[in-house]
């Protein structure tokens, strides 16, 4: 595993790495954010209580395991979700390409046919003007 990320940071794809943190932050709130619309209410609803779980003393200090069992499912949702929506399919994908059954990509629509096409008329004169 460290030497396929070592092999990452090697070919210079930082912005691969900064866009995998920005979604990475962005689905963490997200399931967050899930935790506390969903998973509490219903931890609330068959606790039959208004807390989420709870908490005990001893000593005068306060163990809030409560807090940190919502979060240890929040963490198991996040993970799960990343794994089955990138890490599987990512697998499967170089699956195929260690095999050879890379599938073949899309073949690029009219507009954009059209639009290189376009472009390389427009390259081509402006050449032939110089």
């Amino acid at each position: 595993m460290l030497k396929g990320f070592r092999d990452f940071i090697r070919r210079g794809n930082v912005v691969d790495l900064a866009v995998g943190v920005v979604i990475g932050a962005a689905f963490t709130g997200l399931v967050t954010q899930f935790g506390n619309s969903f998973l509490k209410p219903l931890i609330q609803v068959i606790t039959g209580g208004e807390k989420v779980g709870g908490y005990f003393e001893i000593n005068g200090a306060r163990f809030d395991y409560g807090a940190f069992i919502t979060a240890l499912i929040v963490f198991a949702l996040t993970a799960a979700a990343l794994y089955f929506i990138v890490v599987a399919p990512m697998n499967r994908l170089n699956e195929l390409r260690r095999r050879g059954q890379e599938p073949e990509p899309e073949a690029p629509s009219e507009e954009v046919v059209l639009l290189t096409e376009i472009r390389d008329a427009l390259r081509e004169g402006s050449s032939r003007r110089f």
